[in-house]
């Protein structure tokens, strides 16, 4: 479910200062799947990746955006006269927007009566912020969970995700980082000492075919998650690492992939390494794709097959890893 961001969750017009706010899509109260126990996923605006299949296409701009929903529009055309810029135009399909010129200032969504207009990015105050997670606290506590970092990538925004974690510990409550892996090992250790639990994607271990599906190389990501093990295997800490690959049909559900991952996390991670997590493909998304103007390649692909996903499973088991490791999670199509 997504909150509506009242005036108190949103931070004053003055300049922040760094690590006093953050820009955020939303929050997902109540999760599950984001760590262990109910939690809450801070969504952050910006990633450094741009995956074929992502799941949040709105989310890979560090900028606001603005997206147009139909089945709210009455076709009143208020936004058209709020937008600053000129940007919006009613068509026979409905409002158009130019991209090319909107500057996600926020106008035409604060403008429409139906909230048809929506604005994707908004920068919170970490004072409000820290407010809003902490109503969420039994639930925290009764159930193991926490609060869950994740985007976009929340290492693009280092400092409000360290001061963010710092003080979420500082009232007891369980953080959770879910990174990419691609950003400098200077970020990555300014969250670390405040981080419970680190959801570190590793999607594709041939360095080419992930250049390929990603836009960036694997060997920064690489780099980073040894950093990570090092952390984790130190005696000061009881930080958790947790490995995520993706399932993406034609793309990462390779046999090569899940044996190679299992080998390099075998060999490199030995012993800091509690979970290895395959999470099937998820088409639900295409909506997003849409209201942004972006093609994907992915809208026709089915979910995989339970049996394909088992396969999956299998292989990674084989690979090296210690097979109670290995859990698939997500949806998969039904086998008759």
């Amino acid at each position: 479910m997504k909150p509506t961001v009242s005036e108190e969750c949103q931070a004053p017009d003055r300049p922040s200062e760094p690590g006093r706010s953050a820009l955020l899509l939303h929050l997902q109260r109540l999760s599950t799947e984001d760590g262990p126990g109910i939690r809450t996923t801070v969504f952050f605006k910006g990633c450094p990746l741009h995956c074929l299949w992502c799941h949040n296409p709105e989310s890979i701009s560090p900028l606001p955006q603005i997206h147009w929903l139909e089945n709210r529009c009455i076709g009143c055309e208020t936004c058209l006269a709020a937008c600053p810029a000129g940007c919006l135009s009613s068509t026979d399909q409905g409002i158009n927007i130019n991209r090319a010129r909107c500057q996600g200032c926020g106008a035409c969504a604060a403008a429409c009566p139906t909230n048809a207009l929506e604005l994707l990015g908004t920068r919170w105050d970490l004072d409000a912020l820290l407010r809003v997670l902490l109503k969420d606290q039994t639930f925290y506590r009764t159930s193991g969970g926490g609060v869950t970092l994740s985007g976009g990538e929340p290492l693009m925004q280092p400092e409000a995700a360290a001061e963010l974690c710092r003080r979420l510990q500082e009232s007891d409550v369980h953080t959770a980082l879910d990174t990419c892996g691609f950003c400098s090992p200077s970020a990555l250790e300014r969250v670390l000492p405040f981080t419970d639990l680190i959801l570190f994607d590793l999607k594709e271990i041939d360095p080419e075919r992930h250049r390929t599906f990603t836009g960036q190389g694997n060997r920064q990501i690489m780099n980073n998650l040894l950093l990570v093990r090092d952390y984790v295997r130190g005696a000061a800490t009881t930080t958790q690492l947790w490995i995520r690959t993706p399932l993406i049909p034609a793309a990462t559900d390779t046999q090569e992939n899940m044996l190679g991952t299992g080998r390099w996390i075998a060999r490199e991670l030995d012993g800091a390494v509690t979970r290895w997590e395959l999470c099937a493909f998820n088409n639900l998304c295409r909506d997003k794709y849409r209201r942004l103007g972006i093609p994907w390649d992915f809208a026709d692909r089915p979910l995989l097959p339970e049996n394909a996903v088992r396969q999956l499973t299998e292989w990674a088991r084989q690979s090296g890893v210690n097979p109670d490791l290995v859990v698939a999670t997500g949806a998969a199509h039904p086998v008759d």
